[in-house]
């Protein structure tokens, strides 16, 4: 029965592209919401995921849209330019679902487009390995989200390795063995752009998020109020979504909280003592509070994304948003920070969330950029903030010249 179950999911996901056909007209832009199916999941089978992600097409799709933001500009934005190290010698794992065939040579064009160094499995640079050994079926909604993910953890730790598992199906089990793997296989971070919606048996998942040396960081999700896993597991980093504003001369000017970012109070994860300590307001629920931390995630101003295999019969350059666009460049974040404590001779930083919490109350150090809450906004179940951390955005964005040598530095 769970056989058969699960049948009739994966061929109700593959059948999704005919349910909304890309066809801008000349010169706009059409945003399309990519939405896989939302199972509870009960007794009878597992839960399954879907990537939150946005994708924003044009009618010339040769070319990034000019609305997109490009690697060069979030680097800038956010301070990475300020910092030497991009990563090397640190192994980023990018977890999706179904194989991506084209990946490698996507990623050789996006590198190639916005002058970063080549990765390819020629130089060790890029690995694709199947969780299981056997290569998946292919899933037309799921390409675009492996491309991002892929692609921006190169565009922000350019020097890192990434190694992509591919999972046999959008089942959280699957994407678990595929995180297990990425482990095994020598990962220092990974990162996890698909989200479930919470369920009564999650706790006994976190296990898979605790392995020495490695950092685990999860999209809160794109659907607004609520909580999602693996985001909730206080044992991995989650990650949130901002709206960034930059000046005319596309310096960094003020970001707002995106209402598709995914927050609240978990349902069954019991609240870290890195919350409890810092306040996070949580109406004395003494639950998990996610996001921990935030980035750019609003499809309107998105990032510049390569496909070339056919989305419901578009393929190209797009402009993709949502915390599937936050998840990997935070985790390329983390890589940097490795590879500045590796020099160092000290450990690979861990602690999910923990050490990040207490760097917010230095107002000397400025870690974080501030994220301004717009006025009509759900409060999402808990409606108090706190200075420093808000339900919507978490910690805030990187201030990446702070951040960075900051959790380089510690112990």
């Amino acid at each position: 029965m769970f056989a058969k179950y699960r049948q009739h999911v994966a061929k109700s996901i593959l059948g999704l592209a005919a349910a909304a056909v890309l066809v801008p007209a000349a010169g706009a832009q059409q945003l399309v919401r990519l939405r896989l199916p939302q199972i509870a999941p009960t007794r009878e089978h597992v839960a399954f995921t879907r990537p939150p992600v946005h994708i924003v097409t044009t009618a010339d799709l040769s070319a990034p849209p000019t609305s997109a933001f490009t690697p060069a500009i979030i680097r800038h934005a956010y301070g990475f330019d300020l910092v030497a190290n991009q990563g090397a010698g640190q192994t980023i794992a990018v977890i999706d679902a179904y194989d991506d065939a084209n990946i490698e040579s996507d990623l050789a064009t996006f590198s190639s487009q916005f002058g970063l160094p080549a990765c390819s499995s020629t130089t060790g640079c890029f690995t694709k390995l199947y969780a299981t050994g056997v290569q998946p079926q292919a899933s037309a909604q799921w390409v675009i989200e492996t491309a991002l993910d892929v692609e921006w953890a190169h565009a922000i730790a350019p020097r890192a390795n990434i190694i992509l598992v591919e999972a046999n199906s959008y089942a959280l089990s699957d994407l678990l063995v595929a995180v297990d793997l990425a482990v095994t296989k020598g990962a220092s971070v990974v990162s996890m752009s698909w989200t479930t919606p919470e369920f009564s048996g999650e706790r006994s998942m976190d296990t898979h998020f605790l392995a020495s040396g490695v950092t685990f960081l999860a999209a809160s999700g794109d659907s607004g109020a609520g909580v999602n896993y693996p985001a909730a597991s206080p044992d991995v980093i989650s990650v949130g979504g901002t709206s960034l504003t930059l000046t005319a001369q596309q310096n960094y000017q003020s970001e707002a909280a995106w209402s598709g970012s995914g927050g609240g109070v978990s349902a069954y994860e019991s609240e870290p003592i890195f919350q409890e300590q810092f306040g996070v307001p949580n109406d004395a629920s003494g639950y998990r509070v996610v996001p921990d931390v935030s980035l750019d995630a609003n499809p309107g101003t998105g990032f510049a994304v390569y496909n070339s295999i056919p989305y419901q019969g578009a393929e190209g350059w797009f402009q993709v948003g949502g915390t599937s666009a936050a998840t990997p460049q935070w985790a390329a974040a983390i890589a940097i920070v490795n590879s500045m404590r590796a020099a160092a001779q000290k450990a690979p930083y861990s602690g999910a969330a923990s050490p990040l919490y207490p760097m917010n109350t230095r107002l000397d150090s400025l870690t974080f950029n501030p994220i301004n809450r717009p006025v009509a906004t759900d409060c999402r179940m808990v409606c108090r903030s706190i200075a420093g951390y808000d339900i919507f955005t978490g910690l805030g964005s990187p201030q990446v010249k702070n951040l960075v040598p900051t959790l380089a530095a510690r112990p």
